[in-house]
């Protein structure tokens, strides 16, 4: 055998040498092989809260009933006028019963009137003007709400009106006092609670954003 011959075997030796270690290392492919299954994000990249949209509204469900009848009014007075917001509303309320019961207490009625319906503030003229008529005035000092509480809601479809009631609980002193200014009733230092059952309406909408106060129910 002749020297070229013994070079040929030789490389040919080691190819089919280095085939099989290629193979065993490589591993072969036969037809379509999937792509490799990505893995799944890292779940810290996930949003912490999930909306879900079409929930329950929870300016209205925190005051009432979510299948009550006062929130289905609730949800037809925000979609008549989208920025109503029921606790704004409340605390709103909050404001205008200390000013209204002092008002009336004082018989300051022209400050309070824009906020009163005329069946209400006619019947507060009527109060004011029976103490008057006996020589009596009133002292008194607001002292905070204690408890406010969305008792109903209602929604009238023809006018648009919407109709909200609300109970009260508060703490003030009051103190009548006679011709003379002795205390007939009351007093300046004994913290009475009071409690009442106001509604306030108001056309949702309109171009006046000012609730009325339509009665005065205790």
């Amino acid at each position: 055998m002749n020297s070229p011959l013994i070079q040929l075997l030789v490389l040919a030796g080691i190819a089919v040498f280095l085939i099989l270690r290629l193979k065993n290392v490589l591993g072969t492919r036969e037809g379509f092989e999937q792509p490799p299954v990505p893995k799944p994000m890292n779940d810290r990249r996930r949003p912490d809260l999930e909306v879900i949209e079409g929930g329950p509204d929870l300016d209205i469900t925190d005051h009432v009933d979510e299948d009550s009848d006062a929130a289905t009014a609730l949800t037809e007075m925000k979609r008549m006028e989208p920025s109503f917001n029921v606790a704004d509303f409340l605390q709103g309320a909050r404001g205008a019963y200390e000013m209204i019961v002092m008002g009336y207490e004082r018989g300051n009625l022209s400050e309070i009137q824009p906020f009163l319906s005329e069946e209400v503030y006619e019947s507060f003229v009527d109060g004011v003007a029976a103490r008057e008529d006996q020589g009596l005035t009133i002292e008194a000092e607001f002292i905070g709400v204690r408890e406010l509480k969305l008792m109903d809601a209602t929604f009238d479809q023809t006018t648009g009106e919407g109709e909200l009631t609300i109970r009260f609980v508060a703490e003030l002193t009051s103190a009548v006092r006679d011709q003379g200014g002795d205390i007939i009733e009351g007093s300046l230092t004994e913290v009475k609670r009071q409690k009442d059952t106001w509604s306030f309406a108001r056309t949702m909408g309109a171009d006046d954003p000012n609730w009325l106060l339509v009665s005065t129910d205790a």
